[in-house]
């Protein structure tokens, strides 16, 4: 008894599941994963099939950010199928552990049977008394001991069954992991050659974040943020409209002295395309990266897509675990995750502020604002116009020191989200498409 105490005692430690392990054995196998020198020639030659233009590369920057999401929405559904596998488990083995008393009783009785059998009827009369008892333990325990050896082989055949279907999940998410990691390199290689094209507009791109950074030194809040960029570029707006009305004025007052006062009205239509041309020029990228016919941001509800491949864990109007409530929402995502613009916008703010780490502002057009805060890097600057689903950036790795942390040490990378519209923070929850709304 005591030896069967102790091998289902140690067969239920070394069994036991961890409620972290899907998430540890992600991170794991992360770090194992090397890419071959055939994978990477692979990748080189596929960039080598890439145009180099901007349109070009802007388009495969989206492609590649959509498989690498997918691939990582492919291992949330691995790790979450793994979890129930392992709850199954956990439940066949929890029904061995109930049943361990009754079985280790009716084992114990047949070996004191087997050590000393019933005497055979007749040999003494006294024996008769014996054997019938014999007879009536065992027509007890047999049936007993049958039906829970039917039980017991079921749990058995079941277990090797999830045990199968464990190591062949294990498989999926290492070939998935995989696969997510040549994506990253790909992406990592487009961004830079798309770096390389933009090289021409480093100097204005600086200039721009450097503006960026002495107004986000001196903004006490991100409402304060937002106001003094839009008023900032509003400036810079006007500025270059009235430098171009004062060219076209020069042109004009130019034009009449050249060719008489009666010619001027015929001048005076090419005149007026100055100022948008003047305003085109100065901005930073050019503009074929921005879609011709966007529809309004408040008219994207029910279509946008998580920026980031994860789940909403804490919405909008929910505590925030500090004594306030959330602004926005907070979406949990696994290390290393590429972050994309929900909408197409312009980057008005790309940098470290203040608690937020590295923020994220686009503005979205028609008073709206998306804010992403939490990753580790940005990979656009502040000026550059970008698609939805373009690639802005990446979350970091699990933190080993969290509130958030797990029993297993491991913390779930963040990306905090927020949409506002003329200063004030809104619900997110309309713009998101079903699947990540929450909606039933």
């Amino acid at each position: 008894m005591l030896s069967l105490d102790a091998a289902w005692a140690q067969n239920r430690l070394d069994m036991a599941p961890d409620p972290d392990q899907s998430r540890a054995e992600y991170e794991r196998v992360s770090k194992e994963i090397t890419l071959s020198s055939e994978r990477l020639a692979k990748l080189a030659a596929d960039m080598a099939a890439v145009k180099k233009d901007h349109a070009s590369i802007t388009a495969a920057l989206i492609q590649s950010a959509m498989t690498e999401q997918k691939l990582g929405q492919d291992i949330e559904d691995i790790g979450a199928k793994l979890e129930g596998l392992k709850g199954e488990e956990q439940k066949i083995r929890a029904s061995l552990a109930a049943r361990r008393d009754v079985l280790a009783e009716v084992l114990a009785a047949l070996q004191r049977m087997g050590l000393n059998p019933p005497p055979a009827i007749l040999v003494k009369p006294e024996d008769a008394l014996s054997s019938v008892r014999s007879a009536i333990l065992l027509g007890a325990v047999v049936p007993e001991l049958r039906q829970q050896t039917e039980i017991l082989l079921a749990d058995l055949k079941e277990q090797s069954r999830v045990t199968a279907s464990i190591e062949a999940e294990r498989a999926r998410l290492t070939a998935a992991v995989g696969e997510q990691t040549a994506e990253k390199k790909r992406l990592g290689m487009l961004l830079e050659a798309k770096q390389k094209l933009e090289a021409e507009t480093q100097t204005a791109l600086a200039a721009e974040k450097q503006r960026s950074e002495a107004l986000a030194a001196k903004a006490g809040s991100l409402k304060e943020l937002i106001a003094s960029l839009e008023a900032d570029k509003a400036r810079k707006a006007a500025a270059a409209a009235k430098a171009a009305e004062q060219k076209a004025a020069e042109q004009k007052a130019a034009e009449q002295k050249a060719a008489g006062a009666d010619k001027a009205p015929a001048q005076t239509a090419p005149a007026q395309k100055a100022p948008e041309q003047t305003e085109l020029a100065a901005l930073p990228v050019p503009e074929a990266n921005r879609l011709t016919a966007a529809a309004p941001f408040s008219a994207l509800q029910g279509q946008i897509a998580l920026p980031v491949t994860g789940k909403i864990k804490r919405r909008f109007g929910a505590s925030d675990g500090n004594g306030a409530v959330m602004l926005g929402d907070m979406v949990a995502t696994q290390s290393g995750a590429i972050v994309t613009a929900p909408a197409d916008g312009n980057v008005l703010y790309a940098g470290p502020f203040r608690s937020y780490g590295q923020l994220l502002i686009l503005n979205a057009g028609d008073g709206y604002h998306v804010v992403l805060a939490g990753m580790s890097r940005i990979s656009v600057a502040s000026g550059q116009s970008v698609l939805a689903g373009e690639p802005v950036g990446a979350m970091g790795e699990a933190r080993v020191a969290s509130t958030s942390a797990s029993k297993n040490g491991n913390a779930t990378p963040e990306l905090y989200v927020e949409f506002r519209k003329d200063g004030k923070p809104v619900d997110p929850t309309p713009w998101w498409a079903d699947r990540f709304s929450g909606r039933t």
